[in-house]
């Protein structure tokens, strides 16, 4: 999954997309390195961000749908928003095939989803209390096992799960999640994890985002070791070589 942010405010200066042009550069050139799912995002979520006016986020998301389905209808579109009205557009009327909910289970988004009929990606974002990694995750199954039966229960079907690193967690939390990861298998849904160009990189390393390509590389791999079936990344190109060196390296015996 490349991230195309159609903001001028992400964490990551690379991944921002405002012009027709960067839009459309972007998205062939994530088709070339071998990306499966493109994720659009119009209003900023990295810690400290102020969200754009729903009318905003609105009319970049619609400018940029329109710019990508005119050239490639038919590739595979996820819309990072959290307001329903938002999902609501881009499923109608350009065909998204997954919405992207970085806050999770709001009644309003659920009913949308269902709609839709469009695939929705659950994360977890809430601050967790835990006094220890084992604590942490039982509480992350649980928050997935009962969210998932709601959402069931509102009509949605295709339901994938995000961990949620660098939202509500601590930077031991977000490794000790990493490191349990493979305890989520058990919900039987598709595990996505998003960690590209994180702090717990770049914190941890002492460096920019800038310069967290290798640590991103890194925990990608733990990652796929850890069950992840999806990597939401900025650098499609290298992670693509990843999850091929791991499947090369991870043959059945």
């Amino acid at each position: 999954m490349g991230i195309i942010n159609i903001t001028s405010d992400s964490f990551y200066a690379d991944s921002r997309c405002e012009t027709k042009e960067a839009i459309l550069s972007k998205v062939n050139q994530f088709l070339s390195e071998g990306a499966s799912i493109f994720d659009l995002g119009a209003c900023s979520t990295r810690p400290g961000s102020a969200p754009v006016s729903e009318e905003e986020e609105m009319a970049r998301m619609e400018f940029a749908l329109k710019v990508i389905r005119e050239t490639h209808p038919d590739i595979c579109l996820s819309v990072d928003t959290f307001r329903a009205s938002v999902a609501r557009m881009a499923g109608k009327e350009y065909n998204v095939q997954i919405i992207n909910d970085v806050y999770g289970c709001d009644p309003k988004m659920a009913e949308t989803v269902a709609e839709l009929g469009c695939t929705y990606v659950y994360m977890h974002a809430t601050e967790v209390d835990s006094s220890s990694p084992n604590e942490l995750i039982r509480k992350i199954f649980t928050f997935f096992a009962e969210g998932i039966q709601s959402l069931q229960e509102k009509g949605v079907r295709d339901i994938i799960i995000d961990p949620g690193f660098g939202f509500g967690k601590t930077m031991d939390q977000n490794f000790e999640l990493l490191a349990l990861t493979h305890e989520l298998k058990a919900l039987n849904r598709p595990i996505l994890v998003g960690i590209s160009r994180k702090r717990m990189i770049w914190q941890t390393l002492d460096i920019t985002p800038e310069d967290a390509l290798n640590g991103t590389t890194v925990l990608n791999t733990m990652a796929l070791s850890q069950g992840a079936d999806i990597l939401r990344v900025h650098d499609v190109k290298e992670a693509k070589q990843c999850i091929d060196l791991f499947d090369r390296y991870n043959i059945k015996v």
